[in-house]
């Protein structure tokens, strides 16, 4: 996808000796509640207009940043133009053949538990390269001094899903494992409202729900594309509209949304990570998916990206990738959005054939039911 970038943008990029690029530290981007965009952000009417879209000052640094690594060779692949279509059929699947991931991208770590350790001595955000990363984000307090985001990290993913592919990492040096927790996740829902391309979403993945690396992170990308989660309908699970079950396919899941920065954006990060916990105490893995979208409810048309959905999805644990497969199913592919490894496979792929492979990683009926009436539970908690 080509993203259109601030060419007078040059505070995050690398000077040219990179001797230098370990010495002067990342820059951070400081940004306020005011930059929060909560509205105005849509699809335009045509597709062709789709690579004219205005940048906010949060795209155009980490555009003219990634773009930059990417011609300096610091990926392991260079990204073109991805071959994409729009799948037949009522789901309105997403596929894309990335040959190049398929084939060097870095091999899982060895997985076993959802609830696994942090391990110093494999491969972790600590070892990487100092200019893989873009800048530092960083939320200044809000007028009452309240809510202060801690640093995240915002690294290139060196095998990137498309344009703009970032990792959200919260201060490596504490290694802390791959298990979500609210600070990085305000992160990510603030990324998503920093941006004003309604197609930059951000996702987790749990151990065992396909993450290859046991170090906390989120990962971010720009995509311009609609997807089936944005405006699918939704049916509230407990009396006061807290937890909604998002019933579409490919896969059902759970649903919590949010209008904004404030006290409703504090509610829903709460209601995730307890809902998260829950699933990692319990060895159940899971995806979670950040992007804007309409309220929950009936069906609304896809420009209606009033606030921003978070999708969570439990399934069956899997640990390491699965070779033969079409594509790998994550936290993209549960959105509707396909990373597809081969031509053959990109040329031949169906929408049933892609349904009946996502939906062979979901829980079965019965533990499915309980996840959800144990997720009820924890929502009644809530003190009203």
């Amino acid at each position: 996808m080509a993203i259109l970038c601030d060419s007078h943008e040059t505070s995050y990029l690398l000077p040219p000796d990179h001797e230098d690029w370990g010495e002067q530290g990342a820059p951070a981007f400081v940004y306020g509640q005011e930059e929060l965009l909560t509205g105005g952000v849509q699809w335009p009417s045509t597709p062709s207009t789709q690579d004219s879209l205005p940048l906010s000052r949060f795209d155009s640094a980490l555009c003219s940043a990634w773009r930059q690594r990417m011609e300096l060779g610091l990926f392991r692949y260079r990204l073109g133009e991805l071959q994409t279509q729009v799948l037949p059929g009522a789901v309105g699947f997403v596929a894309q053949l990335n040959v190049e991931r398929g084939v060097q991208r870095r091999r899982p770590q060895n997985i076993e538990s959802v609830k696994q350790a942090f391990n110093p001595e494999q491969f972790n955000f600590n070892k990487i390269r100092p200019g893989e990363v873009l800048f530092r984000l960083h939320r200044e307090p809000d007028a009452c001094g309240a809510l202060p985001q801690e640093d995240i990290l915002v690294v290139i993913n060196v095998s990137p899903l498309e344009w703009g592919h970032v990792l959200l990492v919260p201060e490596p040096a504490r290694g802390l494992p791959q298990r979500l927790l609210p600070g990085v996740l305000r992160a990510g829902l603030e990324a998503v409202l920093l941006s004003s391309h309604p197609g930059f979403r951000v996702g987790f993945n749990s151990l065992g729900g396909l993450a290859s690396v046991n170090h906390l992170h989120l990962h971010g990308y720009y995509l311009a594309h609609r997807l089936p989660v944005e405006g699918a309908p939704s049916q509230p699970l407990d009396p006061g509209g807290h937890l909604h079950l998002l019933q579409t396919l490919p896969a059902p899941g759970f649903l919590f949304y949010t209008s904004g920065p404030g006290p409703d954006l504090e509610a829903v990060i709460s209601r995730v990570c307890r809902a998260t916990d829950y699933l990692t105490d319990q060895e159940i893995a899971h995806n979670l998916f950040v992007t804007r979208g309409a309220p929950p409810g009936k069906a609304s048309p896809c420009s209606a990206l009033a606030g921003v959905r978070v999708i969570l999805w439990a399934r069956k644990p899997s640990f390491g990738v699965k070779e033969g497969e079409a594509f790998n199913v994550a936290l993209c592919e549960l959105a509707g959005h396909l990373p597809v490894k081969t031509a053959q496979d990109f040329s031949t792929l169906t929408e049933a054939a892609a349904v009946a492979l996502i939906q062979d990683c979901l829980l079965p009926t019965a533990q499915a039911a309980a996840v959800q009436e144990a997720l009820v539970a924890l929502v009644a908690q809530e003190e009203p």
